[in-house]
Parts: C-alpha cells; structure tokens; sequence
C-alpha cells in the first residue's frame, strides 16, 4: 500500500465519482484514490455532511481536487444533480463506484419480520441508485468509448444467511445488473464489474453483527488499494467480472488477465 504522505500520478487526470463516501469504505477509496492522483467526487446523504467535509480535508491535503455533494441515491432527482454537479466541475466521470449501501433494521430482522418499507427503503438505494447513477453517467463514457463502474457488492447476495434477506436480496439483484450490462457494454469500451470488499470494520457492520469482534475484520484501509488495482486495469479485460477484494484468487485472477494481455501473440 502507498505511503500515506506520498502522492502518486497511477490515476492522474482521471475523474472518479464514488458514493457512500463520508465513512467506512467510501473514505478508504477517496483517501486511496487521492493518493492515486484521481480528482474525486464525493457523495453522501445529508446527515453525513460533517464526516464528508472531513474526507474532504483529508483527500484535499492528499493533493486531490475534490467536489463533495450531499445526495440520497435512492432519490431520482438528488442522482441527476449529482451527475449533473459532477460533470459540471470535472467535464467527466471516468470511474464511478456505486459504494452507497442501506442495511435496513438493526438488529437485522426474519424476512418473515422485516417491515415491508424498509425493504423497499434497502432495494431503492442498494439497487435503483446504483442504476440511475449509472444510467445518468454511461452516456459520457460511451461517448469516449472509456469508462468504468464499479459496483459494491457482498458475499450475502450469493450466500442465503439468516437475518440478512433485505442486503441479501439487494446485492443479488446489483450483481445480476452487473452482469447485463456487461453484457450491454461488451465492445464498448466501458466496463462494469462488482466487487465483494468482504467483512470490515465498519460501523454498518457493528450495527448488523453487534456480537461479533470487530477485531476479526479487516480494516477498510486495507482493502481499498484492490479497487485501485481494478481501476487500473483495461475495462475490456474486466467487464462483467465479479471479484472478492480479500481474496488471493481474486488478485490472482486479475494479475493474469493483465500479464495474458501483455504477452505478444504469437498468431
């Protein structure tokens, strides 16, 4: 992982617009992507303002350029600001990572218990926000045939566990999006892929699992530089991949899609 202090030019020039950004993995990403020499547009609800501010600060000391913008996904009309924000002051979005993520009641309820509203609330910003963000900024990027999106997945849309239905459900139907617009995208030039950060020390986590030691997950920091990874990496060779940050298979698979396209051919 970059020094902390040191500013690399991986990502200069390049535009990425992540939400969620206010704690836990989105302010992992905007640190590491500052560090990467990215210009950063950073998103959170409202009620976040004070802890975006401070991602902010800390991205800007970073030497990043960096507009912050107070959104709710799950709102239409809050997304086509943030898009519209976005391209305002930057020109483009080069990389988007859907980050944003509601867990609906804490502690997490039965699907047989869980209100039929907060599992409307978990699918409009876990699923509807990532697509209209989506919708609203693929356009540009498929006018410069370059572009990519990534989309904050979890092992509970592929793995049915109790209590966690409404995320579960949520983070299917993103994985499945994921992969019909890869499919959509295919040729383009613009990449869609989603990515598992698996267990961290989050405060959304503590919420869901207040039982279990925090001491056991890994520090979202640590997790960040994968992502870097990704957006460095050619769309094309990625699209429709889904990837599990924490696992060596997963960077070794990347490692090989990259190191296969290097090598000359020999046809």
């Amino acid at each position: 992982m970059t020094d902390k202090h040191e500013r690399s030019q991986t990502l200069n020039g390049t535009v990425v617009l992540i939400t969620g950004a206010s704690r836990g993995l989105g302010a992992a990403l905007a640190r590491e992507f500052a560090r990467a020499g990215a210009a950063l547009a950073l998103a959170s609800r409202a009620a976040s303002a004070d802890e975006l501010a401070r991602v902010r600060r800390e991205a800007e000391a970073l030497g990043a350029a960096v507009l912050t913008i107070s959104a709710d996904v799950a709102q239409r009309d809050d997304v086509e600001r943030l898009a519209a924000e976005a391209l305002s002051r930057f020109g483009r979005v080069d990389i988007l990572i859907n980050n944003a993520s509601a867990l609906g009641p804490t502690p997490l309820p039965l699907l047989l218990d869980t209100p039929p509203d907060a599992f409307r609330d978990v699918l409009e910003t876990n699923v509807l926000g990532p697509f209209l963000l989506t919708r609203a900024l693929a356009g540009q990027m498929l006018a410069r045939n370059s572009g990519l999106v990534i989309n904050v997945s979890s092992d509970a849309g592929a793995v049915g566990y109790a209590h966690w239905g409404a995320y579960g459900a949520s983070k299917a139907a993103l994985d499945q999006i994921t992969r019909v617009w890869a499919a959509e995208l295919d040729g383009s030039g613009v990449g869609i892929v989603s990515v598992d950060p698996g267990s961290m020390d989050t405060r959304m986590h503590r919420e869901a699992v207040p039982d279990e030691d925090p001491a056991a997950w890994a520090d979202p920091a640590r997790v960040a530089p994968f992502f870097l990874q990704i957006a460095t990496t050619d769309p094309r060779l990625i699209n429709g991949r889904r990837f599990e940050a924490q696992e060596p298979k997963s960077l070794a698979a990347l490692h090989n899609l990259v190191a296969a396209h290097k090598e000359p051919s020999h046809a």
